[in-house]
């Protein structure tokens, strides 16, 4: 079977993820590395330059795992429609799992100790940027999107959540972005946070508001 574009994508990012992983754990800092941050932005727990490598290491045999599965879906899928949906599902893995893994890895090798600062907040605004650019092209699928009960039982409520979703994350990451020179910090970072889970919850509910008045809706 020939492979797509968006497959080989798959494979090099997934190699790339793993590499990543591979030259941190060998090659990375000596000394312990910050591994999580609170809700605060500050750094609250550190690891070792192994464990973090191999966790880094671990995300891109997901990747390879959740996006090659997402391809073979689109290959198989009964029509044009249905395999663009899933190629965009397949797409967004991608820019979601090596987004995540250039943040991780640039914030544990630098040593950064807050997220309260312009360029922690720049790179997650343009996570955030990426990832609503393609949200709202994703259709039905088992592992990307706004997946609620009612988005499952309507193609209708699917579609508009993920089209809100796509939107408002777009808006956070694009105003982030803007704002991340000047907005007093760790304000900003904050802010940024609450604004995405503002976005989530109003996506779940969209989701269910459009499921109760589908007449094409499936019942529970």
């Amino acid at each position: 079977m020939t492979l797509s574009a968006t497959d080989r994508a798959t494979v090099a990012v997934s190699l790339i993820i793993v590499a990543t992983g591979a030259a941190i754990a060998f090659a990375g800092p000596l000394e312990l590395m910050p591994c999580h941050f609170g809700a605060d932005g500050q750094a609250d727990a550190w690891a070792g330059r192994e464990a973090i490598g191999a966790g880094i290491a671990g995300l891109g045999l997901l990747t390879g795992l959740l996006a090659g599965g997402m391809g073979l879906a689109a290959a198989r899928a009964p029509d044009a429609a249905r395999t663009r949906s899933l190629r965009a599902a397949q797409i967004l893995i991608l820019l979601t799992f090596l987004a995540l893994t250039l943040f991780a890895g640039v914030t544990s090798v630098s040593g950064v100790t807050s997220l309260g600062a312009a360029l922690p907040m720049a790179g997650l605004s343009a996570i955030f940027l990426a990832v609503g650019a393609v949200l709202g092209r994703v259709g039905p699928n088992p592992i990307a999107g706004v997946r609620t009960p009612w988005s499952y039982k309507s193609r209708l409520a699917w579609d508009r959540s993920n089209r809100l979703a796509g939107r408002l994350l777009f808006l956070i990451g694009l105003a982030g972005l803007a704002l991340s020179p000047i907005a007093p910090q760790p304000l900003g970072y904050q802010l940024i946070i609450a604004a995405v889970l503002v976005a989530a919850v109003l996506s779940v509910f969209e989701s269910w508001r459009v499921w109760r008045t589908d007449p094409d809706r499936q019942p529970f």
